[in-house]
């Protein structure tokens, strides 16, 4: 006959040691405040509607708009101290800005230049460029003391055949901040990038 087994227990002390750690990992789901996501809006934010420029001509390739390494990621960053930088608590951008200032900027551009002046790769069938563009951010982040946002960038135009000389420009814009809520600075952000477009844009037919 088959004999019936006590039931098992661990010891005690087994048991806590081995359910201490899914009881933290529980409690910190639980405390975890929601996530907000934040995105650049494609219209400029303030900005009336302007007509394209008489004056643009030809048309542009934005090859490449580069960020540095520090911004390829999902957080909103806040300054921590001098050179510090320090994630904000559940706040996301809802697309990489890796992905975002490429879009946003040539959107600018198109609106200042006009959509069928303003291309990314690769060129629709039988369109060439005359110039073409590329961006490289340097910086694009909030003050040490918060007061504001930086955005500095060089940007240069080159013509594709290499006929030209390239038209080489350094760009820098702060934004003051009225307060340190994410979406003020969202809006900071996308206001600098709204300048910057009107940078390119203006010194590119007025050299």
């Amino acid at each position: 006959m088959p004999t019936s087994r006590p039931p098992f227990f661990w010891p005690r002390p087994v048991r806590a040691a081995t359910l201490a750690p899914w009881l933290l990992a529980l409690a910190a789901c639980g405390s975890s405040p929601p996530v907000q996501l934040y995105r650049l809006p494609s219209a400029p934010l303030g900005a009336t509607a302007t007509a394209p420029s008489a004056a643009a001509s030809g048309v542009w390739l934005v090859s490449s708009v580069r960020l540095p390494d520090y911004l390829d990621r999902d957080a909103l960053l806040w300054p921590s101290g001098s050179t510090g930088l320090r994630a904000l608590p559940g706040q996301r951008w809802a697309e990489p800005l890796r992905d975002a200032v490429p879009r946003v900027l040539r959107a600018d551009l198109a609106r200042l230049r006009g959509t069928d002046k303003v291309w990314a790769s690769p060129l629709p069938t039988g369109l060439r460029a005359q110039q073409v563009l590329r961006v490289e951010v340097q910086a694009f982040e909030v003050s040490a003391d918060g007061s504001e946002l930086l955005l500095t960038a060089r940007w240069w135009l080159t013509d594709p055949d290499g006929k030209a000389p390239a038209l080489v420009r350094q760009f820098e814009q702060h934004r003051p901040l009225q307060d340190a809520t994410p979406d003020t600075v969202v809006a900071a952000h996308r206001e600098a990038l709204w300048a910057l477009a009107q940078d390119i844009a203006r010194t590119a037919e007025h050299p």
